[in-house]
C-alpha cells in the first residue's frame, strides 16, 4: 500500500502514532524550556543584579514573544509548509537556548529568551493542526491527551534536571542542556513529518493586521511589566504605553472586521463554542504559568531551599499533570463540561490552600498543592480543546489553533506581570505596617517566638527584627498573589456550562 503524505487522508494507525510522537516531542521541548527557567530565577536574579519584577521578565517576555509570533502560524503553515516550518522553529529555537546561556547581562538574556519565544512559537500550535489532521474526528479525545504527555513531560524533565545542574554548575547549564533534546527533536521532524502534496497556499500575509496586533500585546505586555515600579499611572512611560496598546488594539480589531483577507478571519468567532472556549481559555493560561514563577523566589528567599529541591517540588506538578491523563479520557467522555468544570475547581482548591501557608510551610504541603494544580491543569487541558475544536471546519483549524495558543500564551505572560506586581507592591505596604508596628513598646514582643531574638536594644536584634519583617511582608504579599489565582480559577466556570457538545 502506498502511503500518501498527506495527514488528512488518515495514514494507518501504526504512522499516526509515529507523528503523534514526533510533534509531542517538539511539544515537550518548548514545555521543558519554560518550566527549566523558572527554577533558576533566583540564582540568575543574583548572577545578573536583578530585582524580583525584572527577572520575571525572562518568562514574560518568552511568552509575549511567543503569542506575537504564534497567530501566524496558520499563514507560515501554509506559505511554507508544515514541515519546514517546525525544521526552521525547532532549530533556531535550540540555537537561542544556547545563545540564553552565554548572556552575560539581564538586557541580553531577555533579548536571547524573545528569539527562543518567537522560534518556538509555531511548534505547539501546528503540532496540535497536524495531530487533529491526522486522527479521525472520534479519536481527537484520545489524541490530545497522548500529545498532552509531551506538555506535561517537559515540566517533569525540565525542573528536575535543571534544579539538579543548576545547583551543581550554574544557571547557564539549564539552557545548554536543551540542546542535545533539541537536535532530537529536529531528526524526528525531518524523519518523520512528510510535506503535505495539496496544502493551501492561503491568501498573502496581512502585514497591517499582524503588526497592531502584536503591537497591542507588547505595549499591554510593557505596561503590566513596568507598571509597579513606575508608579502605574503617575508615570508618563505608564500612560504612553497604555494609549499605545488601546490605539493597536482598535486598529487591528477594525481591520479585521472590514479588511477583504485578514490574517485573523472574523468568521471564526461566530463559532459557539469556539468563541466561548477562547474565553475560558484566556483564563486558563493566566493560570497556567503563575505558580512556576512565584513557587522558586517564595521557596529560596523566604524557606531557602536549594534549586534541586526546588526542581523535584516543581516537577510534581508535572507528575499531578501526568497523572490526570489517566483521568481525563474517561471523563470527558462522560461530560466534558463537568471534567473542564472539576480541572478549574482542582486549581481553585490549590490557590486557596496556598494562599492559607506561612514562612513554616513544609514540604508536603508544596507537593500536594503543585500535584493538584498539575491535575487541574491535565482534566482542562483535554475538555477545553475539544470544546473548543469540536465544531471547527477543518479548513480553520491552523488559524483556530494559533488564535487559542497565542491568547493562552499572552494571559500567562500577563498575570505572571500582574502577580508579581501584587507581590511587590504586598511586600512594601505590609513591611511598612508591620515595621510600624514593631518597637521596643509592642506587645509582639512578648511573644514566645521572638523572645531572646529581638531585642531591640542591640544591632543585632534589630537586625533580625528587620529580617523578620521583610520576610512576613514578603509571605503575605506571595499569599494575596495565590489568592488572586483562586479567585480566578472560579470565574470561567459559569461559561463552560454555556458552551453545547455536539452529538456523537
Amino acid at each position: 500500500m502506498t502511503m500518501t503524505a498527506d495527514p488528512a487522508t488518515m495514514a494507518p494507525a501504526s504512522r499516526r502514532y509515529i507523528v503523534l510522537a514526533t510533534v509531542s516531542s517538539a511539544t515537550m521541548l518548548y514545555a521543558m524550556a519554560i518550566t527549566i527557567a523558572n527554577v533558576v530565577l533566583p540564582q540568575m536574579r543574583g548572577a545578573l543584579s536583578a530585582t524580583p519584577d525584572q527577572v520575571a521578565w525572562v518568562v514574560t517576555f518568552n511568552l509575549v514573544a511567543t503569542a506575537v509570533v504564534t497567530p501566524i502560524s496558520g499563514w507560515l503553515s501554509n506559505r511554507f509548509g508544515r514541515r519546514r516550518v517546525m525544521l526552521i522553529g525547532c532549530f533556531g529555537f535550540t540555537t537561542a537556548s544556547v545563545l540564553c546561556g552565554l548572556a552575560d547581562s539581564l538586557e541580553v538574556l531577555v533579548l536571547y529568551r524573545v528569539i527562543q519565544g518567537a522560534f518556538g512559537a509555531p511548534l505547539v500550535p501546528i503540532s496540535q493542526a497536524i495531530i487533529l489532521d491526522t486522527f479521525p474526528r472520534e479519536q481527537h479525545g484520545l489524541a490530545t491527551a497522548l500529545w498532552g504527555v509531551g506538555v506535561v513531560t517537559g515540566p517533569i524533565i525540565g525542573p528536575t534536571l535543571g534544579g539538579f545542574i543548576a545547583e551543581e554548575y550554574s544557571w547557564r547549564w539549564v539552557f545548554f542542556m536543551i540542546v542535545p533534546f533539541g537536535a532530537m527533536t529536529y531528526g524526528a521532524i525531518w524523519a518523520f513529518i512528510t510535506k503535505r502534496p495539496n496544502r493551501p497556499k492561503g491568501p498573502s500575509m496581512d502585514w497591517l493586521g499582524f503588526i497592531a496586533l502584536a503591537a497591542a500585546l507588547a505595549a499591554f505586555q510593557f505596561m503590566f511589566d513596568r507598571g509597579e515600579r513606575n508608579d502605574w499611572f503617575e508615570s508618563s512611560e505608564t500612560i504612553v504605553e497604555c494609549t499605545v496598546a488601546f490605539l493597536a488594539l482598535y486598529i487591528f480589531l477594525v481591520h479585521i472586521t472590514t479588511a477583504e483577507n485578514p490574517f485573523i478571519r472574523p468568521r471564526l468567532f461566530l463559532n459557539r463554542n469556539y468563541s466561548i472556549g477562547l474565553a475560558i481559555s484566556f483564563m486558563f493560561g493566566m493560570l497556567s504559568f503563575v505558580p512556576l514563577v512565584l513557587m522558586p523566589s517564595m521557596l529560596q528567599d523566604l524557606r531557602g531551599y536549594p534549586d534541586s529541591t526546588i526542581g523535584m517540588l516543581l516537577a510534581i506538578r508535572g507528575a499531578g499533570n501526568m497523572a490526570s491523563f489517566l483521568l481525563v479520557i474517561r471523563m470527558a467522555q462522560w461530560n466534558v463540561q463537568a471534567t473542564l468544570t472539576f480541572g478549574f475547581l482542582c486549581q481553585a482548591l490549590s490557590g486557596y490552600a496556598i494562599s492559607q501557608f506561612d514562612t513554616n510551610v513544609t514540604y508536603f504541603g508544596v507537593a500536594w498543592t503543585g500535584a493538584l494544580q498539575g491535575l487541574g491543569i491535565g482534566m482542562t487541558w483535554v475538555p477545553l480543546t475539544l470544546l473548543m475544536f469540536s465544531t471547527v471546519k477543518p479548513e480553520f483549524l491552523d488559524d483556530a489553533s494559533a488564535i487559542f495558543h497565542m491568547l493562552r500564551n499572552f494571559a500567562s505572560s500577563l498575570f505572571i506581570s500582574i502577580c508579581v506586581a501584587v507581590v511587590i507592591h504586598s511586600t512594601y505596604i505590609n513591611g511598612l505596617e508591620l515595621g510600624l508596628a514593631l518597637n521596643e513598646y509592642s506587645k509582639l514582643l512578648n511573644f514566645p517566638w521572638v523572645t531572646g531574638v529581638l531585642d531591640l536594644s542591640t544591632v543585632q536584634g534589630l537586625s533580625a527584627a528587620s529580617a523578620e519583617v521583610k520576610r512576613q511582608a514578603a509571605m503575605i504579599g506571595f499569599i494575596n498573589a495565590f489568592r488572586l489565582f483562586a479567585i480566578v480559577a472560579i470565574i470561567p466556570i459559569p461559561l463552560i456550562w454555556l458552551a453545547r457538545m455536539p452529538k456523537q
